[in-house]
C-alpha cells in the first residue's frame, strides 16, 4: 500500500501543542473579519466587471472565473498587515491521502502567515436556478462536514453564485437539501449572508474539532 510522504509545510510545522493552541486562536473571532473582506471584494467586483456585462451571455467557466477574479480584489480590501493573506487553489495536505491520490484544493482560503497549515477556506459553487443547490449542498455534506476541508477550524463558507436574485428562495431550497437550519448572522443582516450549525465525523483516531459553523454568501451576478 502507498504510504504517504510528509510535505515540506508539514516538516516545517509539525503537530505540537502551540500548534493546536494556534490553530484555536486562529479560529476563535475570524469570521467577521475574514468574510468582511470577502463581501467588499465582492462589492468591488461587482462595481467594476459585472455591471458591464450580461453576466448570462459571458458564462464560460464562470464559476472558475468569478473566483479568480473574486481573490485580488478581496486582498485589495485587506490592509496588507493582517495576520493571514488570501490565496486561490490552497492545498489541504492535512487530508490528503497517498499517491496518486491529489489532496483537496480550496477555491479559496484565508492562510495563517504564522502557519501555513492552518487554513480558513471558503468553497464556491454557480447556482442558476433557485432549485439548482445540489452541487452546494454536496460540496458541505461531503467534504466539510467530513473533516476532509477545513480539519483545522471550527467555521468555513460556502459561497452561492446567483444567476438569479431570489435570495430567500435559494436559502430555503439549501436548508432542505443539507438539512440544515440557516440562521441570520448580525454582523451582515443587511446582507444574503446566513450560518448553520453542525456537528461534524472527524476520521478514527483524529481530534479535529467536531462543532462546526458554516457560513453561507449568497453572491448575486445578476442585476
Amino acid at each position: 500500500m502507498p504510504i504517504r510522504r510528509v510535505t515540506l509545510v508539514e516538516a516545517a510545522f509539525p503537530k505540537t501543542s502551540e500548534f493546536a493552541r494556534l490553530a484555536a486562536d486562529w479560529t476563535q473571532d475570524a469570521a467577521v473579519c475574514l468574510l468582511t473582506f470577502v463581501w467588499a471584494g465582492y462589492d468591488l467586483l461587482k462595481a467594476e466587471l459585472l455591471g458591464r456585462v450580461d453576466i448570462k451571455e459571458a458564462d464560460a467557466d464562470l464559476e472558475r472565473s468569478i473566483t479568480q477574479l473574486l481573490e485580488p480584489r478581496i486582498r485589495r480590501a485587506m490592509s496588507g498587515d493582517e495576520p493571514f493573506d488570501i490565496q486561490h487553489g490552497s492545498y489541504e495536505h492535512e487530508t490528503s491521502q497517498p499517491p496518486p491520490a491529489q489532496p483537496p484544493q480550496y477555491d479559496l482560503a484565508f492562510v495563517l502567515r504564522a502557519n501555513d497549515r492552518i487554513m480558513w477556506p471558503l468553497e464556491a459553487k454557480l447556482i442558476r436556478s433557485e432549485g439548482g443547490v445540489a452541487r452546494y449542498t454536496s460540496e458541505l455534506k461531503a467534504n466539510f462536514l467530513t473533516c476532509r476541508y477545513a480539519p483545522f477550524s471550527r467555521e468555513a463558507a460556502m459561497l452561492g453564485y446567483l444567476l438569479i436574485t431570489n435570495t430567500e428562495q435559494v436559502f430555503e431550497n439549501i436548508s432542505r437539501s443539507v438539512p440544515c437550519t440557516l440562521a441570520r448572522f448580525d454582523p451582515f443582516a443587511s446582507r444574503p449572508h446566513r450560518t448553520s450549525s453542525h456537528l461534524r465525523r472527524p476520521p478514527a483516531g483524529k481530534s479535529y474539532a467536531r462543532r462546526f459553523r458554516c457560513h453561507h454568501l449568497l453572491l448575486v451576478l445578476v442585476s
